[in-house]
């Protein structure tokens, strides 16, 4: 392969890849309202040549170049959050602006810029005659990842009858390759209690302060060393080797977490004691944590316990509609995933990026510093499509993708022209690396 050819195209397409990010940029389209969104990158993929691009009845957008043998994926959410305050924003979020190096407004990071690449680098691939029958790339922009990671893959896996041999995210990754990330939940928990007047509390129930009693356990769970003298053993325990038979993955990918994330009540009034409470609890789960040991760790609680079948732990469902109207409902779970350092795929791309940029994370002038001293293959602090798509469905999944993770949901959210064009350049070369060790 000529990698040097590869990277001019890709660097030859940097003002068309700077203007789709722009465009998309401008268009709001937050969790179940992407279609206008999709509809330019739809124009976008038939503009370049894809040969085959539809939408399928979620919403999900799924265009395809070449005609080969082994499907491999490139994937792209389209949503973005919402702008938050405004009022921290520099500029505007969707009009954005761009100078010589950088690129701004919602979206650009997380993640729309890693749609950009996917597609032109699907587009180098016919340019340069690196399609063949050894591969088709599917590039898919998909829908509600920010509202319920995974779903979108769920139904392209079960209902769309779609399995590539492989799936790469193009979440942003800061010039890394990811290989997993830990898993979360949403976890809730109800508590009844008997309301009486304000006035004389003795005769109710508070279910505020049996929640608060839940709570400080909670926090103890989350904040608590593992050893045998804790009552409550903390989250820590999953790093040791005693306690979890995943412990080498669970130390890198980190410990879980638990927090109190939102608080409801129920009461007659402000002058009566509160017969209800509920709060959500937002579980992060490194390897060897599944939904039913984090549910039964709640349920084992001290105070939990204590209050007996007054508390109910379950977990969340998702079923808000599609932008298309389609519901798919699914629980609210979202699987720990790691692919295995020496896994073929993982293995594919640390060859990739050897070729096209040596041994150290690439970026801009501003990150490079940063970047360069972490190691090229890590994992994702937040949660991408891979629970679902390797979590669930154990299909390879792994990441390279541009922009910052750190500007993720943030105000004044930018990614760089550099990372757009290499990540292209990268998604180019890649299928071609992987099918000739993989014949």
């Amino acid at each position: 392969m000529d990698f040097e050819a590869i990277k001019k195209q890709a660097a030859n397409y940097e003002k068309d890849m700077t203007k789709f990010l722009r465009d998309l940029v401008a268009i709001p389209g937050e969790s179940a309202d992407e279609k206008k969104k999709l509809e330019r990158a739809k124009a976008e993929m038939e503009k370049l040549g894809f040969d085959k691009v539809e939408f399928d009845p979620q919403g999900n957008l799924l265009g395809y170049m070449g005609t080969g043998k082994k499907l491999i994926a490139f994937d792209g959410h389209m949503d973005t959050v919402a702008i938050g305050e405004k009022k921290n924003w520099k500029f505007d979020p969707y009009e954005g602006y761009e100078n010589d190096t950088e690129i701004g407004g919602r979206g650009t990071s997380d993640q729309e810029g890693g749609i950009v690449s996917a597609v032109y680098g699907a587009k180098i691939m016919k340019d340069l005659g690196l399609l063949n029958d050894d591969y088709t790339v599917l590039v898919t922009a998909t829908v509600q990842e920010e509202d319920c990671d995974g779903l979108c893959w769920q139904y392209i896996i079960n209902e769309d009858k779609i399995r590539p041999e492989f799936v790469v995210s193009t979440e942003p990754t800061d010039g890394g390759i990811y290989r997993g990330q830990r898993g979360r939940m949403e976890i809730r928990i109800d508590v009844k209690g008997v309301s009486s007047h304000g006035s004389a509390p003795e005769r109710g129930d508070n279910a505020i302060y049996k929640m608060a009693d839940i709570l400080n356990d909670v926090r103890a769970l989350n904040n608590n060393d593992w050893t045998e003298s804790t009552s409550i053993k903390g989250l820590a325990k999953m790093l040791q080797e005693k306690f979890n038979p995943e412990w080498e993955e669970a130390r890198f990918l980190g410990r879980g977490t638990v927090t109190a994330s939102q608080i409801f009540f129920s009461s007659p009034s402000r002058c009566a004691v509160a017969d209800g409470c509920s709060v959500s609890l937002d579980r992060r789960m490194t390897a060897g944590e599944t939904w039913e040991s984090c549910l039964e760790e709640i349920r084992q609680l001290p105070a939990v316990q204590k209050y007996g079948e007054d508390v109910v732990v379950s977990m969340y469902d998702y079923d808000r509609p599609s932008y298309t109207g389609l519901v798919y409902p699914i629980e609210c779970y979202f699987p720990t995933w790691v692919i295995p350092e020496d896994h073929a795929v993982t293995e594919a791309l640390m060859e990739t990026h050897h070729n096209l940029f040596g041994d150290k994370r690439q970026g801009p002038d501003t990150q490079i510093k940063m970047r360069a001293a972490r190691p090229v293959l890590d994992k994702w602090t937040f949660s991408t499509n891979g629970v679902t798509i390797m979590g669930r469905n154990n299909i390879p999944c792994i990441g390279y993708g541009p922009g910052a993770e750190d500007q993720a949901h943030a105000p004044n959210e930018i990614s760089w022209k550099e990372d757009l064009v290499r990540c292209a350049a990268f998604y180019a070369t890649l299928p071609t690396i992987y099918t000739q060790k993989n014949k």
